[in-house]
């Protein structure tokens, strides 16, 4: 078992519907739930976390099956709505309720995904800098979906990013201050080394589509808990206009701007994430 950072706590795995969930678990109190991107994985989170559980809050990092996780997920469906409901499954699991969410990158359109379909668990909602609307790829970004229907393409991509001289071109849009190395390895080490992997970040690239994200927004008027958009000012792919277009569509959203960060903001400005989501979970506690 590869290790991730000791900060996010001891590792343990559930299956949910056929798919094994490796998820990393630590501190006491109530839950939040993390959902990191495509490429990624729950390193994403190894500064948040530590400041979250020590204010109080059981921390429930998974690896998704997003190509940054060790175990595949065999043939299972991993269309965009599916690992929503992954996501659903794996709350239900372990019956954690009044969930505080949170999401970045990928993440986050997945979380649209998930509170629109499936909100009966969650009490509140963090979308950091993420995929929305008809930004899902955002940009450039959109070419993975054309790339991933190449067979053989993950291969090639992941053998290209065996050269940490061009990780930039992997990472540098996401990080201003920059995924150490570390945690680069290992969102990357996965794919690399295991060709069930490289199929699972295929499959959910080459089904990623706007089609999804603006359903979900036709949804968003339903879903009145509480969501804090804790957005990066400086973000390169998810602009400032897109949290405004979210503040106004979602009905209890509240805008909060990041400094001097890109999407990464986990990585960027753990610190200040911190600050904004205890703020905004204290605010809105269970009475």
């Amino acid at each position: 078992m590869a290790q991730h950072s000791e900060t996010l706590g001891p590792a343990h795995e559930v299956t949910v519907g056929g798919t094994r969930i490796r998820y990393h678990d630590t501190g006491a109190g109530p839950p939040v739930v993390f959902v990191h991107g495509v490429f990624a994985n729950a390193d994403l989170w190894h500064e948040l976390v530590p400041e979250i559980s020590a204010a109080g809050y059981r921390c429930l990092a998974p690896d998704w099956p997003l190509g940054s996780q060790e175990i595949p997920a065999l043939g299972q469906d991993l269309a965009p709505p599916a690992v929503a409901d992954l996501i659903a499954g794996f709350l239900a699991e372990l019956g954690l309720e009044d969930v505080t969410v949170v999401a970045n990158d990928t993440g986050g359109a997945l979380t649209q995904l998930l509170f629109t379909r499936h909100p009966e668990r969650i009490g509140r909602v963090v979308l950091t800098s993420s995929d929305c609307y008809e930004q899902f790829f955002p940009g450039s970004l959109k070419l993975l979906t054309l790339f991933a229907r190449i067979p053989g393409s993950m291969r090639l991509l992941t053998e290209l990013l065996r050269f940490p001289v061009l990780h930039p071109l992997a990472y540098g849009m996401l990080s201003k201050r920059g995924v150490p190395l570390e945690v680069r390895e290992s969102f990357l080490a996965p794919a690399r080394n295991n060709a069930a992997v490289r199929r699972d970040l295929r499959r959910f690239n080459a089904g990623a589509h706007r089609r999804y994200t603006q359903a979900a927004a036709t949804e968003f008027p339903r879903f009145t808990k509480p969501v804090l958009l804790a957005w990066s000012s400086a973000d390169r792919l998810f602009p400032a206009s897109l949290a405004h277009r979210l503040a106004g569509d979602l009905p209890n959203a509240s805008l909060r701007f990041i400094a001097d960060s890109y999407t990464f903001s986990p990585i960027d400005q753990p610190q200040r994430l911190a600050e904004l989501i205890l703020e905004f979970a204290g605010q809105h506690a269970p009475s």
